[in-house]
């Protein structure tokens, strides 16, 4: 029978939650790197025992780690123990080397408007479809890096920077590369979202990037209504059949393409709110998507104080309120968007993590939701992997 691992990044660390094909009783292991903020985690879809995992500390910097045991145990890649030792026994920041194109060794740059770039934290890493030891890491502020070596070093693919990069705009959140998509049947084609940047499209392996845009809308965001770029985007999602359509969960907004972005068209339909940050798709049905609204862009916590899952079996337009499970009183979290995700197995597994330090599942495609574990710190991020 095959096992579920759910990758959980929270605010004070890592945990790893798994459970048989059955999915109802879950072991936990953590917290891993107890203490500091795990932006994202997620495994290699072809070696199941190898993790990245995003950890960063506003005292101690950012290190990449990387697990080549399932999440048992953890290691820095290019770096020595001695080298990690900081203050207080915590590990050093930056021990992972990240370059930029035109200052390599150094976190910070100006392009040709002088305007400032720095490495804050990564937000999301995506390793890749093919290979163990190839990864990308989007991060704050706004850039994408490459590793070829498991982590050690990351070049900058800066063709995405030089994309009216000079016009992006820190949402909320600060100004990040928190989505990376990579198509399964081109592997030269990849997909990013900005917070407020847009979203972009490269066909040529990261070497060129165009933005793909048309049919976005930000009245509130943007003075041009026709602006190329700027456009806060809060995730967008693919099915790995149907690579070309693709699902975003804007600032205000449901929207969808069916041509890789060259044109969107709205799909919110009747949702309470088309404000929110997480969207997914369900594994068997390519036109099943998952949103969780929030009251508004001030107001993050569901409306009327009910947590509510929406889905729509049309990819769009009609949509109906899971409720199962959830609750529906007083109820004032926030679901955030890389916390939640889908597995594999037969009757698709839904799951999504809370502001709350809940993590919910669905073994029934949405119909009804448990939750695996309570308590624990404010979940930032969700990633499962179907094992053999």
């Amino acid at each position: 029978m095959s096992k579920i691992r759910v990758s959980v990044g929270t605010k004070k660390g890592a945990f790893i939650l798994t459970a048989d094909g059955k999915r109802k009783d879950w072991k936990v292991s953590g917290p891993h790197f107890a203490g500091w903020e795990i932006y994202h985690l997620k495994g290699s879809p072809v070696d199941p025992n190898r993790i990245y995992a995003s950890q960063s500390s506003g005292w101690f910097g950012q290190i990449i780690q990387r697990s080549d045991d399932g999440g048992k145990t953890w290691n820095t890649p290019g770096s020595s123990a001695e080298e990690l030792k900081g203050p207080g026994g915590f590990p050093k920041g930056e021990s992972n080397k990240f370059v930029y194109e035109g200052n390599a060794g150094t976190h910070k740059w100006y392009d040709g408007t002088q305007h400032p770039w720095e490495f804050k934290r990564v937000w999301h890493i995506e390793p890749s479809l093919t290979d163990p030891d190839t990864a990308y890491a989007g991060v704050e502020d706004a850039a994408i890096f490459k590793t070829t070596d498991g982590g050690k070093t990351w070049q900058e693919l800066s063709g995405l920077r030089k994309t009216k990069g000079n016009l992006w705009q820190p949402g909320a959140g600060g100004m990040a590369v928190h989505t990376i998509l990579l198509d399964p049947k081109n592997e030269k084609r990849i997909y990013i979202a900005i917070s407020a940047g847009g979203c972009f499209r490269t066909d040529d392996g990261g070497k060129t990037w165009k933005p793909i845009t048309s049919g976005l809308k930000s009245n509130f965001e943007l003075p041009d209504p026709d602006a190329e770029v700027g456009h806060c985007v809060h995730r967008i999602a693919l099915h790995p059949s149907k690579p070309d359509v693709l699902f975003m969960q804007k600032h205000w907004d449901v929207l969808r393409t069916d041509n890789a972005g060259e044109q969107w068209k709205e799909v919110s339909g009747n949702l309470p709110t088309d404000f929110g940050f997480p969207i997914d798709v369900n594994f068997n049905e390519p036109e099943t998507i998952y949103v969780v609204p929030i009251t508004s862009d001030s107001l993050h916590y569901p409306p009327d104080g009910r947590l509510r899952v929406y889905r729509s079996k049309t990819g769009g337009g009609e949509w109906e309120a899971l409720t199962k499970g959830l609750p529906q009183k007083d109820c004032y979290v926030n679901v955030l968007r890389d916390a939640m995700a889908v597995d594999s197995l037969d009757k698709c597994g839904i799951y999504f993590g809370t502001t709350g330090g809940q993590v919910y599942c669905s073994a029934n495609g949405g119909n009804s939701w448990n939750a695996i574990v309570r308590d624990l710190p404010a979940v930032y991020s969700v990633e499962v992997q179907t094992l053999p």
